[in-house]
């Protein structure tokens, strides 16, 4: 899904939200192997409108509160600089399936610590400004007090913990993807942050290599960076 919000802006960087829905479409259709439960729901409810398949899927699931709309965040700090940009459709694209205030707001703190990193700030640094007087101002000098699971401020939490905690690009990955519970989704939410820190020429090539459609990711990259260059947004 990240591809498709990527693909959307792509398609239409000034209003990309109609844009992302059809990828999103696409996407669906070719029958992934898994689809999240918040969003398969808001998939069965959609009728033309985003917004009222993922407040149908809310009400009837009880809760929408899930990383899912966290996990594809972050093409948006790529495409756009300016911050009220990034705002507007890191909180559109969520709402798109996540009809929940806090996943969000998870997605605007993430792209805005991305959008720090990306203008040469350090990332613990970033975290820290961007947290503080939020849900998420805690002491990640200890492990977070909630199990690292799929609700988005538990997944986020657990994301601030290991960049704050581990150094390298590896260890901030493997730490978190052998916590298990919701594993794989906090060390892909917390590697989307570090390898903006690193650069993509210091992800261990052992990880890269291994990437499924490589070059057709970087092609995205550029498409994206082009748009951040062209329109100065």
């Amino acid at each position: 899904m990240a591809i498709a919000v990527a693909r959307g802006i792509i398609a239409n960087s000034a209003n990309p939200i109609e844009e992302i829905g059809k990828e999103f479409l696409a996407w669906q259709a070719k029958k992934p192997k898994d689809i999240g439960i918040t969003i398969s729901t808001a998939f069965h409810h959609y009728e033309g409108d985003w917004f009222a398949a993922a407040e149908a899927a809310h009400w009837q699931l009880g809760e929408s509160g899930g990383n899912g709309s966290l996990m594809r965040c972050l093409p948006i700090a790529f495409a756009y600089s300016d911050l009220t940009k990034i705002e507007e459709v890191s909180a559109l694209q969520s709402k798109m399936t996540h009809y929940d205030d806090t996943a969000s707001e998870a997605c605007i703190i993430y792209n805005r610590i991305a959008r720090r990193l990306l203008l040469g700030e350090e990332l613990t640094a970033s975290i820290l400004t961007e947290i503080k007087g939020t849900r998420y101002d805690m002491d990640y000098s200890r492990e977070p007090d909630c199990p690292p699971s799929g609700y988005v401020v538990h997944t986020l939490k657990w994301v601030f913990y290991w960049l704050i905690n581990r150094k390298s690009y590896d260890d901030v990955i493997f730490g978190a993807v052998n916590l298990g519970d919701d594993s794989d989704t906090i060390a892909a939410i917390a590697g989307g942050l570090k390898g903006i820190e690193v650069g993509s020429g210091r992800i261990p090539s052992k990880l890269t290599i291994v990437l499924k459609e490589r070059e057709y990711l970087e092609e995205l990259a550029e498409n994206l960076y082009q748009i951040r260059d062209r329109e100065g947004v």
